[in-house]
């Protein structure tokens, strides 16, 4: 086992390195990079889209990659400033020295400073955690706390009046989109159209720290709900049929029927025999579920509910162009993904120890 953990490390760095290669590459031929945004604000007092939009006579033949000349509304602004701005973000420098200097600092988990923020990346993405936290560390506990034994009794009793029924609300969930069922929520019970019973806005109230720490509890709890029902619903459906269909395919497996020929409860066989091997494939589908869910579909739920977190961050960066957040998310959150999937292989050896990675590689 000790052999495939280092050869999984190993396969770490490569991996790694194909992301951030793929990503930057294909930067460079994004037009609009953070000078241009910088002159079109001066010089248009809109964002660079727009100046280009309007249909400006000095388009720019360059991209974000070194050497560039011809701003959008440059013409205006001494060539003196402009190789000032040049110099302060680096593209003096040929992309693939950029590149390497990038990789460098990120090796040593520098991750530089927001260029527009005046901000260490690493300390505004742990402002933007907490919200971040709270949405997929709560709905992804409550998923799996609510669809395994869901999933199980539809398993048990397959084909019976409660699996139809639970079946199409399951459907009707998954078919629902997350930012679409968060509006509902919004109209219902936030004071749109109906109840006003949860706040719109924020994890906290104004007054937060002057109550009690039940207080503090409860107003947390109060602020966190309909957001998390809104990253809750596709989660919770996608989990809820994966956990039947593995419970299906165990009971109708000859060890299941061994058992229960030889008189053991129905509990015994289920929980005994039957769990530990249905549950791996519940168990592989985790880093994805949890990586998503924390990482990738929060902006429009933070968006419904003003909440600002990495979702935010990350659409805000990328639309500034501000290359140190968008670099430094991905490598960070990248890292983050692959030594999950490493942990999750380990979780399966410790599941059911006749799962012997070693032996296969």
């Amino acid at each position: 086992m000790g052999a495939y953990i280092l050869r999984r490390l190993l396969l770490v760095i490569p991996t790694l390195l194909g992301i951030m290669i793929v990503n930057f590459a294909l930067i460079q031929f994004v037009p609009g990079g953070p000078i241009e945004q910088i002159i079109a604000q001066m010089e248009g007092g809109g964002d660079v889209f727009e100046t280009i939009a309007g249909g400006g006579n000095e388009v720019s033949e360059a991209t974000t990659g070194g050497g560039m000349s011809g701003y959008v509304g440059a013409r205006g602004l001494p060539p003196e400033f402009i190789e000032q701005l040049e110099r302060e973000f680096g593209f003096d420098k040929p992309p693939l020295e950029r590149f390497l200097m990038m990789m460098w600092d990120y090796m040593r988990f520098d991750f530089g400073e927001s260029w527009f923020r005046s901000i260490s990346v690493v300390d505004l993405v742990l402002e933007k955690m907490p919200v971040s936290i709270t949405l997929g560390l709560w709905s992804t506990l409550i998923a799996y706390l609510i669809s395994i034994p869901l999933g199980i009794r539809k398993a048990v009793r397959d084909g019976t009046p409660f699996d139809t029924w639970t079946s199409g609300a399951i459907i009707v969930g998954y078919a629902i989109p997350g930012f679409l069922f968060a509006i509902l929520l919004i109209v219902l019970f936030a004071g749109g159209s109906y109840w006003r019973i949860f706040p719109l806005r924020g994890l906290t109230s104004d007054n937060w720290e002057q109550l009690s720490l039940i207080g503090k509890v409860l107003d947390y709890l109060w602020h966190i709900t309909l957001p998390v029902l809104a990253s809750l619903i596709s989660s919770f459906a996608t989990l809820t049929l994966l956990t039947k269909n593995s419970f299906l395919d165990e009971i109708k497996k000859q060890y299941v029927m061994t058992a229960r020929a030889k008189g053991l409860a129905e509990r015994r066989v289920l929980y005994g025999h039957l769990f530990r091997n249905a549950m791996l494939i519940v168990i592989s589908g985790f880093p994805a579920l949890f990586i998503g869910v924390f990482f990738g579909g929060s902006l429009i739920i933070e968006t419904l509910f003003s909440l600002d977190g990495l979702g935010r961050l990350g659409y805000e960066a990328t639309l500034a162009r501000d290359y140190p957040v968008v670099f430094g998310t991905l490598f960070a959150f990248s890292l983050l993904g692959l030594v999950i999937g490493i942990l999750t292989d380990l979780t399966y050896v410790f599941i059911d120890p006749r799962i012997d990675f070693e032996s296969r590689g």
